[in-house]
């Protein structure tokens, strides 16, 4: 493979909108160029490359793939249409960046893959992330939740995936979800609509609008937020590259939440990563007789998911312990429940229509006479309850208006 001259402007360094300028000692360039190689080289979460490379820096592979090394043929025949500078310059044309470990704007979060272990024949941390977009990576990921779930989705579903997108986005946590149509394109869409961050994690490549008709919403993420995506620019989307994918929606956010997903469904798969990863998972529950909503009560049921019905319970469940609290949802405190037992006991005797007397009260509510005249008395001062020349009974309700 012929060498490229190398400069900053094609590098395209990850350090935020735009990339920062690249040292030109040669050695930072290189590891770029290696690990966009290898990106376009090795399959997103390849298993048999993780054994095969195990413990080796990405300029040593980069290095042992080009020299032909015997045992790495599965991937060093792909070299022939492999050329990273021009994938940088490719990235570079459609306002693309491409970061890797040590620039200011690698996340973190993502190393966790690498003590995760494997979920449907995928692992492993990425040789580098494509980003597309004015946002720092690092920093929208420090705050963020992934909320995932069908394509095709209920109205129900895409009505609560809008309004809790809209609600952390609000609160300013950003939105990850896959870009997909149903349940993802509802996330992005409801973060849009409060000017919130949204990152949209494609299994394809920052320069190919998938599905078409999401083209538009797109590259209005492309504006507002971020497009990050593992494999090169030009790449087409496959089952696989779906599944290595969720893997880092997972990872990348603080929690995973589930909205409306059939039992055999993409979105577990995420919060499957998401359970390997350490992180949150919550699931929104939905109507019982719903199939869409079968695998969101499978992870309540079965794997301790978390239970979702608003913002707040999101935020608090991927807060650090002792933030984020809330408070459990209480009806209002009416006057009859600040009532002592005498007090209740008696007004439950005191009849609806037809007054009665102190005697009769007494009796049923199993109290001695002179106590029940005085909680009547109390009752009677509170309005509570009517006192006629008969007796006594309940109020009669308000007439309508």
């Amino acid at each position: 493979m012929t060498n490229h001259a190398l400069t900053t402007d094609a590098i395209g360094s990850g350090g935020g909108a735009g990339g920062a300028e690249v040292i030109a000692d040669g050695n930072g360039d290189r590891e770029r160029l290696a690990r966009a190689g290898l990106s376009r080289v090795v399959e997103p979460g390849d298993l048999a490359a993780l054994k095969a490379f195990d413990g080796m820096p990405a300029l040593e592979i980069w290095d042992r793939l080009r020299e032909k090394s015997s045992g790495l043929e599965r991937w060093s025949t792909r070299l022939a249409e492999v050329d990273p500078q021009r994938d940088l310059e490719r990235a570079a044309a459609a306002g693309a960046r491409f970061v890797i470990p040590g620039d200011d704007e690698w996340p973190d979060e993502v190393e966790i893959l690498a003590e995760a272990g494997q979920l449907t024949r995928r692992a492993g941390v990425p040789f580098g992330l494509w980003v597309r977009g004015r946002a720092n990576l690092r920093h929208a990921l420090k705050r963020s939740v992934a909320l995932v779930g069908a394509r095709a989705c209920s109205s129900y579903g895409e009505h609560v995936a809008a309004e809790l997108a809209a609600g952390l986005a609000d609160s300013g946590v950003t939105v990850v979800s896959g870009g997909a149509f149903g349940i993802d394109a509802a996330a992005h869409r409801g973060a849009l609509a409060v000017s919130g961050t949204t990152i949209a994690v494609l299994a394809c490549g920052v320069d190919v609008s998938y599905p078409k008709r999401n083209s538009a919403l797109l590259s209005r993420i492309v504006e507002e937020g971020l497009v990050v995506a593992e494999l090169p620019p030009g790449c087409s989307p496959t089952k696989l590259r779906f599944l290595a994918r969720n893997r880092l929606i997972a990872a990348t956010t603080q929690g995973t939440v589930v909205i409306e997903a059939a039992i055999r469904s993409g979105a577990l798969n995420t919060a499957g990563w998401a359970e390997q990863c350490g992180r949150a998972v919550l699931a929104v529950p939905g109507p019982v007789t719903s199939r869409m909503s079968a695998g969101s009560h499978l992870l309540v049921r079965e794997r301790n998911a978390v239970l979702a019905t608003s913002v707040a319970d999101i935020i608090e469940a991927v807060s650090p312990y002792g933030a984020g609290l809330t408070q459990l949802p209480r009806a209002p405190q009416s006057l009859t429940d600040t009532l002592d037992a005498d007090l209740q006991r008696t007004l439950d005797a005191v009849p609806v229509l037809h007054p009665a007397p102190a005697t009769r009260i007494a009796v049923t509510a199993g109290l001695d006479l002179p106590t029940t005249q005085q909680s009547l008395e109390a009752l009677t001062a509170l309005a509570l309850i009517t006192q006629t020349p008969t007796g006594w009974r309940l109020p009669s309700p308000p007439e309508p208006s």
